[in-house]
Order: C-alpha cells, then structure tokens, then sequence
C-alpha cells in the first residue's frame, strides 16, 4: 500500500534502533508489514475525527513535501503508539502514551469544531453541510390569503 506515512519521517520522532527494535528488525519473526499495519490504523483513526470537517482523500494522499506537516507530525504519533503496542503495551514508554494522548485531544478538539487545521483542505461547502450537527430545513413560505 501507498502509505501517507514514509519510513524515513520516523526519524524527528523516534530513533530508528529503538524503532528496529519494537519492529524486531533482523530476526526470525519480523515482518515488514508490522509497520504499515500501524499508519493504517493510524490513518483510520484520524480519518474518524477528521471526515466531518476536511477533505481525508486529499490530505490522506499528499505525499513528500504536500503533506500538511501537523498531521503528519499527530499521524507519526498514533502510529508509534500502535507500534509500541504490538510490541509490549505494558512496557509503553511515558512519551509515547503522553504524544498519543496529547494527538487523540486535538482530534477531539477538530471533531468538537474548536480547532482548525490552518492550510488543510475542507470538504466542499455543500458536504459539509451535510454533515453538520445543525440542519435546520424549513417549508417554503406559504401564500397568505387575504
């Protein structure tokens, strides 16, 4: 799969001997797929607060230098806590289950409609009304007869 999440942008959040490591890199049971499964679901996740407001198709398929790098930064996050979690939820690092809660508040704080996302696209005016909690539809205004 195409992923909005390249290998190479884990860097500026995690060192990769300590990324290898939860991936198991180099041993017997490791699979490459580990690590994609988790910028799915991390993708998925996001996707679930966000659908209401922006425009998920396009965000969720900028790569490079067009991906909006917030949501980049929050996707990384939620992917290295899933990452961490396959691996031993038991053993989760304080900074990874504090960065995954701080991304889960400002999704929360999107879907609430108290943060926007500055230069990230927003749904077509007509979709989001659609999806607005507030839809007030009214007959047409009726001829008085005098």
């Amino acid at each position: 799969m195409d992923n909005f999440i390249d290998i190479g942008d884990y860097d500026a959040s995690i060192h990769r001997e300590i990324l290898d490591s939860l991936l198991r890199s180099g041993s017997d049971d490791y699979d490459p797929q580990i690590v994609e499964i988790c910028e799915d679901r991390a993708v998925s996740e996001m996707r679930s607060y966000m659908n209401k407001t922006y425009d998920c198709d396009d965000i969720f398929s900028a790569r490079g230098e067009d991906r909006h790098p917030l949501i980049l930064m929050f996707a990384i996050d939620i992917a290295i806590y899933h990452i961490y979690c396959q691996h031993n939820p038991y053993k989760m690092s304080k900074i990874r289950q504090d960065r995954y809660d701080r991304a889960v508040k400002w999704l929360e704080g999107i879907m609430a409609g108290d943060i926007t996302i500055d230069g990230a696209p927003l749904l077509p005016e007509d979709e989001l009304a659609d999806k607005s909690r507030w839809q007030i539809v009214a007959d047409d205004v009726r001829p008085t007869m005098l």
